[in-house]
């Protein structure tokens, strides 16, 4: 049976420091989630991911289970396999074909259906990028430069590879705006620190609004989906990323888990409880370990006591390995025949796509008076 109850781990409350923007992110998500569950299907999702490697279990948490709860509530849901924006802030893609592949087969066995959602490769849409020059128009470098996930990104490009902002990172929110009004998404599931990126895409569609349409507006100004998801940390005690080494891939055998788990950074306190302020890595600990077990963090710590943290992290593992399991025996099916599966529902995908983003495109040529 689906549902609609917006997702959340347990122990996690909205930051009493939020910003009177947030706030009013926060409040309108609430009542989108009420109108997902009097009719989802006035509402389409786009979201995605960058192929940089397999997805982990932050990319699970925080994002994918979401994706799936909105497939089966009957919202329509698009996910972008965003390859092209790869090459932002790297000089070598990898082996991207292999990246793609497995993002894909992480998707399908985690739950969604290409049946009933949509998935596609960034690079398979040729009006998606053609929109990005005319949007391009509608914003200014300063406002790009201001954007602080794009500030956070490049300083990160420069940490790892010595290598300034490309064009491309700094256009990276345009290009973002791109995909989402494409196919006419009015809805992004986002955390707070994202908000900025789906601003400048309501900016976007609001200065095309004025400039060509004024009217009757052509776009619509997508809504954000905040999720309560609190950043979850690697074995290191660092937030979960692939450049950093410290993820947990879905794929990860059984044994693989319980030895990246060995490893988890704890504290000195062997008695166990939840205090995400002053215990960071142990409440990331509790938190997964409540996610996959079905409780909350602090009847979980209560369980463990002062067994320590070698026991947490056992009953984590468990936890862990037992909730993980139809998921990875379902990728082990599928990858079986990886070519076949994968083809088909880019296939699918990009069908789906390239007629809705051809329409919009031409659609917008037609406003702005560039069809002779």
């Amino acid at each position: 049976m689906s549902t609609t109850t917006a997702p959340s781990v347990p122990g996690v409350d909205p930051s009493p420091g939020e910003t009177a923007s947030v706030r009013t992110a926060r409040a309108r998500s609430a009542e989108v989630e009420a109108l997902i569950a009097h009719d989802p299907r006035r509402f389409r999702v786009l979201t995605g991911d960058r192929p940089t490697g397999p997805l982990h279990l932050g990319h699970l948490v925080g994002t994918v289970e979401n994706r799936v709860r909105l497939q089966d509530a009957g919202v329509d849901v698009v996910v972008v396999v965003a390859d092209y924006q790869v090459i932002t802030d790297r000089d070598d893609p990898g082996d991207l074909p292999a990246a793609v592949r497995d993002v894909v087969l992480d998707q399908l066995a985690a739950g969604l259906d290409p049946a009933r959602s949509t998935i596609f490769a960034h690079s398979a849409v040729p009006a998606l990028h053609q929109l990005l020059l005319p949007f391009l128009a509608l914003v200014t470098v300063a406002e790009l430069e201001r954007n602080p996930t794009v500030k956070a990104e490049a300083v990160d490009a420069a940490r790892r590879q010595g290598r300034g902002m490309s064009g491309l990172l700094l256009t990276y929110p345009v290009h973002q705006a791109a995909d989402i009004l494409a196919v006419h998404g009015n809805l992004v599931p986002v955390g707070t620190d994202q908000l900025p990126h789906l601003e400048t895409t309501r900016t976007v569609a609001r200065r095309f609004n004025q400039r060509f349409t004024a009217a009757q507006p052509y776009f619509a100004e997508p809504d954000a989906l905040l999720t309560d998801t609190p950043t979850i940390l690697g074995n290191d005690g660092e937030k979960m990323s692939k450049s950093r080494g410290n993820v947990l891939e879905l794929r990860a055998s059984d044994d693989a888990t319980a030895a990246y788990f060995r490893r988890a950074r704890t504290d000195g306190d062997r008695h166990i409880t939840f205090d995400p302020e002053q215990r960071p890595e142990v409440a990331n600990l509790l938190r997964l370990g409540a996610h996959f077990a079905g409780t909350t963090p602090q009847d979980l710590a209560e369980s463990v006591g002062s067994a320590g943290a070698g026991r947490l992290k056992e009953v984590v593992t468990d936890a862990v390995v037992e909730g993980l399991r139809p998921l990875r025996a379902r990728r082990r099916d599928l990858a079986a025949d990886a070519p076949a599966v994968v083809a088909d529902a880019l296939g699918r995908g990009a069908a789906r796509v390239n007629a809705i983003a051809d329409a919009t495109l031409q659609d917008v040529r037609e406003l702005m008076r560039t069809v002779y």
